[in-house]
Parts: structure tokens; C-alpha cells; sequence
């Protein structure tokens, strides 16, 4: 095999809401190919607005199952 070889990147959960007050439900996005510096690093991520509280960040795929019970996500 020739070139590079492929880096095996963890997805990253992030668990976030709109707002503060009580009515914003929280949303879950699994990004798949960045790293969780870009990703908290940014000012702005795509899928997430710029003003959206993040309430976890999570690295693995036992992130995605634990947020959803946590905060009652359904997809």
C-alpha cells in the first residue's frame, strides 16, 4: 500500500442547545472527520450556530448512547 496510512479519527459527540432558558432542547451532532480541537477550538462549526450553548463534548462512539439517555434524545 502506498501513500500515507489512514488515521482511525474517534467520532466527536457534541450535546448543545440554543438557548438558557428551560424551554431549548438539547441537540446531539457526531462529527465523524474532525478532532475535538477544531471542533472547540472554532468559532463557528457547522450544523452547531455560533451562539448555541455546549452542555458535553465527548470523544468515542459510547458517548453517542450515553448523551441520548442523559438528556432523553431521540433520533
Amino acid at each position: 500500500m502506498r501513500g500515507r496510512p489512514s488515521t482511525n479519527i474517534p467520532p466527536v459527540v457534541v450535546v448543545w442547545k440554543s438557548s438558557n432558558h428551560g424551554k431549548a432542547k438539547p441537540k446531539i451532532k457526531v462529527f465523524k472527520n474532525k478532532h475535538v480541537d477544531d471542533i472547540i477550538g472554532d468559532k463557528k462549526v457547522i450544523g452547531i450556530p455560533k451562539s448555541a450553548i455546549y452542555l458535553d463534548v465527548g470523544v468515542g462512539e459510547k458517548f453517542i448512547e450515553t448523551y441520548k439517555k442523559k438528556y432523553k434524545i431521540d433520533v
